[in-house]
């Protein structure tokens, strides 16, 4: 199971925007530059993001997005959720304690998967964006090959 790159580009994302000045919007380009993120790709995340209710966007010369509440009220499972849709890490957790697999009157793993995505996802909660405030990504530095 791995974090999709939608998904982590939409946690930069954030994360960029929660360590803006109160009342500032972050442009689509100052975000895709600062987190290197392309740009187009960023356009439908914030868009995603904006449709979810985490980000209210602002149209014009000098628009831009910002996050709808405190950094502090928005979670990592907030963020993921409304870029991927709800998290299952198994099929036989999609429909909550009514599994709908053929054996689930002789398997003894639904509790387990249960419990796995419970526990993954209080993790996900835990973690806010308050906690990344004032800690902004470290740029990478670039090296052009000399030839």
């Amino acid at each position: 199971m791995q974090l999709s790159r939608k998904a982590d580009y939409a946690l930069r994302a954030i994360r960029y925007l929660s360590n803006l000045p109160k009342g500032k919007l972050g442009s689509i380009n100052s975000i895709a530059h600062a987190e290197e993120i392309p740009r187009e790709f960023l356009a439908k995340i914030l868009k995603d993001l904006t449709r979810s209710g985490i980000l209210l966007s602002f149209q014009g010369v000098t628009g831009g997005y910002r996050m709808t509440k405190a950094p502090r009220e928005v979670s990592f499972l907030d963020v993921i959720e409304a870029i991927e849709g709800p998290i299952h890490i198994n099929i036989c957790t999609e429909q909550g304690s009514n599994c709908v697999c053929d054996r689930v009157d002789t398997c003894n793993m639904h509790k387990f998967w249960i419990t796995q995505e419970d526990n993954f996802k209080k993790a996900l909660g835990k973690h806010h964006f308050g906690r990344y405030r004032g800690k902004p990504a470290k740029a990478r530095k670039t090296t052009r090959s000399k030839r």
